[in-house]
């Protein structure tokens, strides 16, 4: 059976941990607005594919019409919600939260870059790590996946302990250009004692109140409540954003462990080696950061600190717009820097 490339539209894919399929190169399916790619399960022979698009929410492309044996495959180690096309961009979350909580920036990402989200380890639908979550550790499992993608440098958004993962990455040059809003890793022992009470309290109290959530999350009243602690204009956010907090704060596996090793614990090293452009940005209403990362400036070379006004912790809803000019700003930069620089894609089939 041969697909008619016509009938084929744009679609998003959801890319789930384990050994899938990749999409082989002579399908004749066309891929000029890939996305979320992945599979039912490690062993199907299918994608699971979430067309934007249309009214149906789920739909399904056979892969060559053979089993998962017959085409090279992908070994992942987290879950990832790809869109868009261009110049990659890594979208890493906080602590306690999922890929989701960068929804009120996915429009306008998705349609000028090549997204990459994934969930972190032990965090919505990616499994914990096998050893301990350091920061090390996270760095590895989201470079291994890049590496199966055919993913080299990439552009990196990151917050809270995704900002410090999005640093580890510059430092091993595999950052093009680096956004980190509100990086973990600089704080002092009595700041640090205050996060850790503050985050595990909030995963106390989440945990207990997973039932009512969902209901929650549904409202502009439930959804300030559940994430005051996070974004100054809390009552902005999206549903999508609240839910998040169950598949992060209430459920993820590895939180109190990433707490300790992807936080309390880090030191970072090694940041003089990075030489691609950063660019520090904080919440001028953060809670949770306090002054952490304008510490960062004299520790990575070039690096410029932007203060975000009235923001939170996890502003992304509370100044998308101011978010999005920086994106845009530091991976205009990069490509100005290097002009000739490419992302090195290996082939998957």
């Amino acid at each position: 059976m041969s697909l008619d490339p016509g009938l084929v539209r744009p679609f998003a894919i959801s890319v789930r941990p384990g050994r899938i399929p990749a999409i082989p190169s002579d399908t004749g399916i066309p891929l000029r607005h890939p996305t979320r790619e992945g599979a039912r399960q490690p062993d199907s022979p299918l994608y699971d594919v979430t067309d934007r698009s249309c009214d149906c929410s789920r739909g399904w492309i056979p892969v060559g019409g053979g089993h998962s044996g017959t085409h090279p495959t992908m070994t992942l180690r987290l879950f990832w919600d790809r869109a868009g096309a261009g110049e990659p961009l890594l979208l890493l979350h906080g602590i306690g939260s999922t890929h989701d909580d960068f929804v009120a920036l996915r429009p306008r990402l998705d349609a000028r870059y090549r997204v990459l989200a994934p969930d972190l380890p032990g965090h919505g639908r990616s499994p914990a790590l096998p050893d301990r979550p350091t920061i090390t550790a996270i760095a590895d499992a989201v470079t291994a996946d890049l590496d199966e993608f055919g993913v080299g440098r990439v552009h990196v958004l990151g917050n809270s302990i995704g900002a410090r993962v999005a640093i580890e990455l510059a430092a091993r040059q595999r950052a093009r250009s680096v956004v980190a809003i509100s990086p973990s890793g600089l704080n002092t022992p009595a700041e640090r004692l205050y996060q850790g009470a503050l985050m595990g309290g909030n995963r106390i109290a989440l945990r207990r109140l997973r039932p009512l959530i969902p209901a929650a999350a549904r409202t502009t009243l439930g959804r300030s409540a559940l994430l005051a602690g996070l974004r100054s204009t809390p009552w902005r956010s999206s549903e999508t954003e609240g839910r998040a907090l169950s598949d992060g704060f209430a459920d993820a596996d590895a939180f109190w462990q990433m707490l300790w090793w992807g936080i309390l614990a880090d030191v970072p090293t090694g940041l003089d080696r990075i030489v691609c452009p950063v660019v520090l940005a904080q919440g001028t209403a953060d809670l949770v950061a306090v002054g952490q990362t304008p510490r960062y400036l004299s520790t990575i070379p070039g690096a410029r600190f932007v203060p975000l006004l009235g923001a939170g912790h996890a502003p992304q809803s509370d100044v998308p717009e101011a978010i999005l000019q920086l994106v845009e700003e530091t991976t205009a930069a990069a490509t100005a820097e290097r002009p000739d620089a490419r992302t090195v894609l290996r082939p998957t089939a």
